[in-house]
């Protein structure tokens, strides 16, 4: 009876064998992240089956360089460079060009910085340092976010060749070790990428989805395939069997699996296993096996132009996202967008990745990269000396939420006047406690930071305390005028997503934030300040239902028990679409941008109907320093309100200072 399976040793031929169904495999990963992207919006899974490859046919070619002692480093890395930067430099060089017509003013700062650190091939960890911040504040799609994975795939092109390349020169004329070394290497780096990957993953996923070293483990697994799979032997029915199996899981890994919100922890594990079925079933010759569907014409086609493809397909569709203001693409529409990437794709094979490829060296990608950069800083240049400030927040043509105050203000004072700040700028408008005296919270990512106070050399006439999610932290924006001229220390401990509850708000399995939550109240009571603010509101959104949740009234009486009193401030609202990209469409009208106040806000507030409220919370609504009596509107008094789709400029948020000082003071009181 034959074995399924069993091990035995092969020539190194073998494992330099042309595997067809490599492209084949290639054509069912971009087919699924463009399908995924443009009509679905979701994760695929089909980056993972780009790492596992780049690791397999990486690490083999490298190991049989080592064991023929032909390893040239600068060689190699001077043809990986010639085959990735030429095309990736002409997508961007697109972008820019096309972003300066397309893209909404407030996405030009945001566009730019991404496209600069995509030709660097450090996009991924621009993500990465973004993903702190986008746990706090959401940010429009950057049109090169798909250039992380590109991004990282060059880092491990530049990585896995040093490592080969140290380990042959330990092992010196014994050729022979080099392989199991090297294997030795892959296994321990696997398993510490993957352990990472998974804490990492639990601890702060946006962070780990983009970093490089959370996805380490994914072209090890590669690798050691490279190294090994000639030895496995699997009967023609398990082959067949594995092939199928792994192109079907693939297939449903996007649809059954949460993949946006839990990669690139253990869950990954299933397509980087579907890939090494695939890998393992080789090409069977039968026509039964998967191979004969991956070895088609067009499978080969399309593999081929796979990494054109990929560069091209999201930029299109985000541009025309940003054109329509749409979110997801309708069937003709993403039809439309598909078809434009591969005409595209296919003229960028045919005449840049192919008479690159051809010529080698470095001229070309430095060239290529340099042009990438020279655009993007006339891209910066232009945008802001088109869209300079001419006037401060305050003053008559800036008045911001004074204008909802005083009666004496006059809107012709701002007429043809550019609202501020700037949208090209817009998002980066946030209240960055980060600059303030910073120290960690007993052991999580987030610090405990508290303002600089003009009067430091005398002691503060309060403590007050910040505490909550984002929408907490933006308040700080307002507070800190008022807490420099009374000489309070002002100290804010936020988490994003994590308002101060005693559940996760945001998402119920989020024991992270629980935790959190547990280490901020702990701090709060050793410092005991003279008073808490916190948010006392959730939801308001059109179409929902603003609440003051349980969660939050048992935390004031926490704090109630301590002898600390709450000052508990409404929510501002929330929308549907980002307030700037709006004002960007409809300059001309930037009144039409916002909500009706009745869909937004509850007409009386929440709190007053609210189960257990102890006398130590005083409230404050905001309401009236972010709407007009009708309507909520995204500019008052020519400065733009929200950043993005909820989240307060830090410039509109000073602002709103005189308009609740007093009531501020009356909560805090005197010492």
């Amino acid at each position: 009876m034959r074995r399924p399976v069993q091990w035995q040793a092969a020539p190194p031929s073998l494992a330099a064998r042309h595997r067809p169904e490599v492209q084949g495999l290639r054509a069912v990963a971009v087919f699924l992240i463009v399908v995924y992207h443009v009509w679905i919006g979701r994760v695929s899974g089909g980056v993972d089956v780009f790492f596992v490859l780049t690791g397999f046919l990486l690490t083999g070619g490298l190991v049989r360089a080592a064991e023929q002692g032909r390893l040239n480093l600068r060689a190699r890395w001077t043809r990986t460079l010639a085959r990735l930067v030429p095309a990736a430099s002409v997508v961007l060089v697109a972008v820019v060009a096309a972003g300066m017509w397309l893209l909404p003013a407030g996405r030009w700062s945001q566009t730019v910085r991404e496209v600069a650190a995509a030709a660097l091939f450090a996009e991924n960890w621009q993500l990465a340092a973004d993903a702190v911040d986008y746990e706090a504040r959401s940010q429009a799609t950057s049109v090169v976010q798909h250039f992380w994975s590109l991004a990282i795939q060059g880092q491990v092109f530049f990585l896995f060749p040093l490592l080969v390349a140290v380990i042959a020169l330990a092992c010196g004329r014994r050729t022979e070790l080099i392989r199991g070394r090297v294997t030795l290497a892959l296994l321990w780096l696997g398993a510490a990428s993957l352990l990472f990957s998974i804490g990492q993953t639990a601890d702060n996923q946006p962070l780990a989805y983009f970093h490089t070293t959370t996805r380490l483990w994914e072209f090890a697994v590669g690798g050691l395939l490279a190294l090994h799979l000639d030895r496995l032997v699997l009967a023609w029915k398990l082959r067949i069997a594995a092939g199928w199996a792994g192109v079907l899981g693939l297939v449903a890994c996007g649809a059954l699996l949460p993949v946006a919100s839990t990669f690139p922890g253990w869950i990954a594990l299933w397509p980087v296993t579907c890939t090494a079925l695939v890998l393992a079933a080789g090409a069977t010759g039968s026509r039964l096996g998967v191979d004969r569907l991956l070895t088609n014409p067009v499978a080969r086609w399309i593999g081929d132009r796979s990494y054109a493809i990929y560069l091209w397909h999201w930029p299109i569709l985000i541009m025309v996202m940003a054109v329509t203001g749409g979110t997801f693409a309708d069937l003709p529409t993403g039809l439309a967008i598909v078809a434009a990437a591969v005409v595209a794709a296919a003229f960028t094979h045919r005449f840049v990745e192919e008479p690159a490829a051809r010529r080698g060296g470095l001229r070309i990608p430095a060239v290529a990269t340099a042009a990438v950069l020279v655009a993007t800083v006339a891209w910066q240049a232009a945008a802001m000396l088109a869209d300079r400030p001419s006037g401060a927040a305050g003053a008559p043509t800036h008045p911001g939420a004074l204008a909802l105050a005083d009666t004496s203000i006059d809107p012709a004072a701002w007429e043809g006047v550019p609202p501020v700040p700037p949208l090209v700028s817009v998002h980066e408008d946030w209240e960055r406690i980060e600059r303030w005296n910073c120290r960690p919270l007993q052991g999580f990512p987030q610090d405990l930071c508290t303002r600089p106070r003009p009067g430091a050399q005398e002691p503060p006439a309060r403590r007050v305390v910040v505490v909550g999610d984002s929408h907490a932290q933006q308040l700080s924006a307002a507070l800190g005028p008022i807490a420099d001229a009374e000489n309070w220390e002002l100290t804010d401990i936020v988490r994003g997503a994590c308002p101060f509850s005693t559940v996760s708000e945001n998402d119920p399995d989020d024991a992270d934030c629980v935790a959190w939550l547990a280490a901020a109240f702990d701090e709060i009571a050793a410092l005991r300040p003279d008073v808490v603010v916190t948010l006392a509101t959730r939801t308001v959104r059109v179409g929902l239902t603003e609440h003051t949740p349980a969660g939050f009234v048992e935390q004031w009486r926490r704090l109630a028990d301590l002898g600390i009193p709450v000052l508990a401030l409404r929510d501002n609202p929330r929308f549907d679409e980002s307030m700037p990209d709006c004002v960007a469409r409809n300059s001309e009208d930037p009144s039409v941008c916002g909500a009706d106040r009745a869909d937004l806000y509850a007409p009386e507030p929440p709190w007053v109907r609210a189960e257990g409220v102890p006398p130590t919370v005083s409230f404050l609504d905001i309401a009236d320093a972010v709407c007009t009596p009708d309507r909520c509107p995204a500019v008052i008094g020519n400065v733009l309100v929200y950043l993005d789709d909820n989240h307060l400029t830090a410039t509109y948020a000073t602002t709103m200072a005189p308009l609740i000082a007093d009531r501020v003071r009356a909560a805090i009181g005197s010492p």
